[in-house]
């Protein structure tokens, strides 16, 4: 791709999953800020509902909202010179809960009018006109807004298998192929979701996912962190979230019984299946706990062999991994579940089906490493970013949409 690709001066608003003001990082987050080097992008946070406010009523984040529908404060606020946040001015009704699909739908519709009545007010005032509308994986609340807002082009971004969840499969199953389907286009982050939306949409593009690399590479020299400083090498190591519906804990309880010499340690949150996992009775197996993002580098820079050892389901086969960039960009052997989703990192890293392939691959890449292969996982990891991602964006939608029109 080239710089011609770049959609240079136009207005693009965007809905989605996550808030403005969420304290994790967040894809849409990342894709606005790209696009606002050379646009004006208008991020519109979800709407706040009837169930969030009950239950969350002392919640700042949901008292500033509630400022917001009061009147008491602007919702909309500039992020940089070409990039605001909007907090919508209305609340919705929460209606998940319904069984009857048309009984949903018709008041997901009406829930979708009182959300785009509230968009148009921050249109007007930025004088937002013949704009790109990007939904970040919003199913529900924003199904009817390509007909309700009128966009120029309307994409759908699809960047996690969403009807993998109960709660988004019970009314999203039927919806969000119908979403996918009115779209003018569709982008996803992952061969498989891609492959997923082409099954409603011709029009349909992988477009990679971005990465903030920066400070993870910025901790190569790091020094181990005390708490596992002591650790006997070879150290084989995860970072991120411990979950069970996502990793394979006998698979892990497996390999630390069978390698003894070898020690695991974890870096992340744990869910009660973790907790009371019989690997927090093994010797060479070490949880860290939650460390913050700017530690993380040390700790993968700690490790001999990073692995990212999923289960194959439907939340996460075709899941783009960010983690593995991190890995690579510490210039780490991975040795990794093989997955769709993974197939792009086959040249880079070690892919495992079995539990034997797991062993076998962890002792080949403890063998192998060298100098030269740590530097061309990070050449391999430094192409992941934003702009590139952005870039397959702005292609995609130039297939649909001629900026001369």
């Amino acid at each position: 791709m080239t710089n011609n690709d770049t959609i240079h001066g136009r207005h693009i608003v965007i809905t989605g999953q996550q808030p403005w003001d969420t304290g994790i990082g967040s894809n849409c987050k990342n894709i606005a800020v790209e696009f606002s080097r050379h646009n004006k992008v208008l991020y519109v946070n979800a709407p706040l509902d009837r169930i969030t406010l009950w239950r969350n009523r002392t919640d700042p984040a949901v008292k500033k909202r509630m400022d917001v529908i009061s009147g008491k404060r602007n919702g909309l606020e500039q992020i940089n010179d070409n990039l605001w946040t909007y907090y919508p001015d209305r609340l919705i009704e929460s209606i998940n809960w319904i069984g009857s699909q048309h009984l949903f739908e018709l008041l997901n519709k009406r829930n979708n009018r009182i959300f785009a009545a509230s968009i148009k007010k921050a249109i007007a005032s930025l004088k937002f006109s013949d704009f790109i509308l990007f939904n970040d994986n919003d199913i529900f609340r924003s199904f009817h807004l390509k007909s309700l807002l009128r966009p120029a082009v309307s994409v759908y971004y699809s960047r996690d298998y969403l009807l993998a969840v109960e709660y988004w499969r019970k009314h999203g199953s039927k919806m969000e192929p119908e979403l996918i389907a009115q779209s003018d286009v569709c982008t996803a982050n992952s061969s498989y979701l891609a492959a997923y939306c082409r099954q409603y949409n011709p029009q349909a593009y992988d477009v990679g996912q971005g990465c903030d690399l920066e400070i993870f590479t910025a901790g190569i020299n790091s020094a181990p962190p005390e708490d596992i400083r002591h650790i006997p090498c070879p150290i084989i190591g995860y970072v991120g979230a411990l979950q069970s519906l996502r990793l394979n804990i006998p698979l892990l309880e497996h390999l630390a019984n069978t390698h003894p010499d070898w020690h695991f340690v974890f870096v992340g949150p744990e869910d009660d299946q973790f907790r009371s996992s019989r690997l927090h009775g093994l010797s060479n197996v070490h949880f860290t706990g939650s460390k913050s993002i700017p530690e993380l580098p040390a700790y993968i820079n700690a490790f001999d062999i990073c692995i990212n050892p999923q289960l194959v389901n439907e939340v996460t086969i075709g899941n783009y991994p960010r983690k593995i960039d991190e890995y690579l960009a510490l210039g780490k052997p991975v040795v990794a579940t093989k997955t769709e989703a993974m197939s792009i990192f086959s040249d880079h890293t070690y892919q495992a089906v079995t539990k034997e392939d797991y062993s076998r691959l962890i002792a080949q890449a403890l063998y192998e490493n060298t100098s030269e292969l740590q530097e061309v996982r990070q050449a391999f990891a430094a192409t992941h970013t934003w702009e590139n991602s952005v870039l397959a964006i702005y292609r995609a939608i130039r297939t649909v949409w001629d900026e001369e029109h």
